[in-house]
Parts: structure tokens; sequence; C-alpha cells
């Protein structure tokens, strides 16, 4: 009797072993590859990693898809028409392609770059028709910080001291 209970184990770990097989393999075609599959068939370019960049509370700052809004540490003000406050955001992003990213996206949006100071915590300032954009970046030891400060400029004779 015991002779035939080995038997039949050993069929037990057999069948269990071609199942997981199967599923494996069957795994391995859905998902359509293939080690034969050309690389030239056609397919489209490949897409970008990650989420796509948005725009938060100011139409017209990019940010990053990795980067989370942290809620706590943001104030927006808003009128119809203008926003303006400090956006605080965090992520797992590498400092130097955060700067990159701004870099290149705020032109986009019509933001004129006047400064920059690069160190451990980089400033970044823009400028538009009526609105200054300060962008703070700070790198963690597992994220990034970044602060957007977006403020209306000053009517040119109110800085003078000439209206009141």
């Amino acid at each position: 009797m015991t002779r035939m209970w080995k038997n039949r184990d050993v069929f037990v770990v057999i069948g269990v072993l071609a199942i997981m097989c199967l599923a494996v393999s069957g795994c391995y075609v859905s998902s359509g590859q293939s080690k034969y599959a050309s690389s030239s068939s056609g397919s489209k370019s490949s897409k970008p990693k990650g989420p796509k960049p948005v725009y938060h509370d100011f139409g017209d700052v990019l940010i990053p898809g990795e980067m989370q809004v942290e809620k706590r540490s943001s104030f927006i003000y808003r009128t119809p028409g203008f926003s303006a406050g400090v956006l605080s955001l965090k992520g797992r992003v590498d400092m130097n392609s955060l700067v990159t990213f701004f870099d290149s996206n705020m032109p986009k949006d019509g933001w004129r770059p006047v400064s920059s100071f690069r160190s451990p915590r980089t400033i970044m300032l823009f400028n538009k028709d009526n609105r200054w954009c300060v962008i703070g970046i700070t790198e963690r030891e597992f994220s990034t910080i970044a602060e957007i400060w977006v403020s209306p400029t000053m009517n040119p004779m109110e800085e003078e001291g000439l209206l009141r």
C-alpha cells in the first residue's frame, strides 16, 4: 500500500509541475513577447516612461507627473483669470533632470529665464508679462522637494513711490 502512495505522490508532483510550466509559458506568449519577433515589424515609437506632465494650480507652469502636490505646504490665491502663491511638490526625481525639465518647458509657456543658482539647493527665476516665478529645488536622501512661487509684479510707478 505504501508503494501505491509513493507512485501517486510522484504523479501529483509531476502534474503540478506540468501545470506550472504551462501557466508560465501561457503568460509569456499572451504578453506578446517572443524571441522570434522582429524588431522592425512596424512598431510605433516607444512611449515615454512614467506619468505625463500636468498643469496644477498655475495654468502656465508645467509640472512633471512624478511630482506630487504637498497640500500642507502649498498656498494658492485665486482670482478670476489669475493665480499666485506657492505650490510645494515632492517626488523621487533626480534634481538635474528636474532642472532640465523646467529649463526646457517654462519658455514654452511664455516664461523668460532670468537667473538661476545651482547648489545643493537650486533656485530658478523666471519672468512673464505681469508675474514672476521662483522655483526652488532641494534634493533630499530619498526624494526631491520643489517649491514653485508665482507672484504678480508691482506697478512700476508704485515701485518708485509715485502712486499710493
